[in-house]
């Protein structure tokens, strides 16, 4: 005996309640994204659904979640996904259902409430394995079953998508921009808008803007930790982050050698006049480990160590070391493949060691919000 098509419908519904939309990663059912539910008497369900946006990037995976979800319901015994879009009105009320009624959009990461960590992986100078260090610390983050976002603040030297095989395309809806993700990891660059590997040529404000954007107009959701992977110096980038994001804290990446690890110190150093703390150092690059077992010093030794004294004494607070990774070619093969390491072979040495930074920073922030900071006026 056939279970009565109410009863069918209803548990179709709950199918769809467990229907992630995969950018904004909220069940569609709370996003006004299921325009209606039809079960024909052949027991077939016909849902309708509404996209974002014509042409959306992850129609076919929307449609496979669903064909799987809907699918195991006892009494249907096919589904098709009937496709629409939304309406102004539609991605207005999306908007609003995500954002509240603000008009203009805010840095969620600034509001005094927020839990989310942000790191500013710095560097004094190119070349010293900075990107390489934030895309496996963000993959080891996510998964450890952090919400992790990644923005690629380094304009001019983006490199962050390819590194993480983030090979997809921002959508938008109505103000805000659904970032792409990639091994759990959502990630925004400046390369994701401009065409082919084509130069950006920008002076500051503009710099400043693009920041601005990608943590305002971008919807991250409820991250734990959202790292910014910037440009090598302390230019344009590094002043704007300090005024848009005053609470980040900065994790300065450097070489063993000595000249490397003096411009990591400068680079350290504009924490003084920014007052943001710097979470520690990683040195990249430590050694490379021969096949007979002894330690190869390519670039020196002592680098990231140097560092660390240095800035505690400068910030007057312990810098700590975090971690030294040791030179891997998988590690930048997994940056050209991109797959990180930490997720290729975690046991791989330089992995190991990247995990253990991950583990140091995988704290999320606690919130004063609804408190008692048990305060009580004098004399009582």
């Amino acid at each position: 005996m056939s279970a009565p098509a109410t009863t069918v419908e209803a548990a179709i519904a709950a199918a769809l309640s467990t229907v992630d939309d995969p950018e904004i990663r909220r069940p569609i059912t709370d996003l006004g994204m299921v325009r209606d539910v039809v079960l024909r008497p052949d027991g077939v369900a016909v849902i309708g659904l509404l996209l974002t946006v014509v042409g959306c990037p992850l129609k076919d995976k929307l449609r496979s979640d669903i064909t799987a979800a809907v699918g195991a319901v006892e009494g249907v015994t096919g589904v098709e996904v009937d496709f629409g879009v939304m309406t102004a009105e539609q991605r207005k009320e999306l908007q609003s259902s995500l954002r509240g009624d603000t008009q203009e959009p805010v840095i969620p990461f600034a509001q005094p409430g927020s839990r989310t960590r942000v790191y500013a992986v710095a560097s004094g100078k190119g070349g010293v394995g900075k990107s390489s260090v934030t895309v496996n610390l963000a993959a080891a983050l996510a998964a450890k079953g952090l919400k992790v976002g990644v923005v690629d603040a380094d304009i001019y030297g983006h490199s962050v998508p390819r590194m993480l095989g983030a090979d997809g395309r921002p959508t938008q809806v109505e103000s805000m921009i659904m970032p792409p993700s990639a091994h759990g990891v959502k990630v925004i660059s400046i390369g994701m808008f401009t065409p082919g590997n084509a130069a950006v040529v920008w002076r500051g404000p503009m710099l400043h803007r693009a920041l601005q954007q990608f943590l305002a107009d971008v919807y991250w959701g409820d991250l734990d930790v959202l790292l910014l992977d910037l440009p090598p110096g302390t230019g344009d980038v590094a002043i704007s982050l300090a005024q848009l994001l005053p609470s980040a804290e900065i994790l300065v990446v450097t070489t063993p050698q000595a000249a490397a690890a003096e411009v990591a110190e400068r680079a350290g150093s504009i924490a003084l006049q920014t007052h943001q703390r710097i979470v520690g150092v990683v040195e990249n690059m430590s050694w490379l480990e021969l096949p007979d077992g002894q330690r190869m010093e390519v670039f020196g030794s002592g680098g990231g160590a140097q560092v660390a004294e240095s800035l505690s004494r400068l910030v007057g607070a312990p810098v700590p070391l975090l971690g030294q990774i040791p030179l891997d070619t998988r590690l930048r093969e997994g940056g050209d493949a991109g797959v990180p390491l930490v997720l290729s072979d975690a046991a791989a040495p330089a992995a190991a060691a990247l995990i253990t930074v991950a583990d140091r920073l995988a704290v999320r922030r606690e919130s004063l919000v609804g408190k008692p900071l048990g305060l009580k006026p004098a004399g009582r």
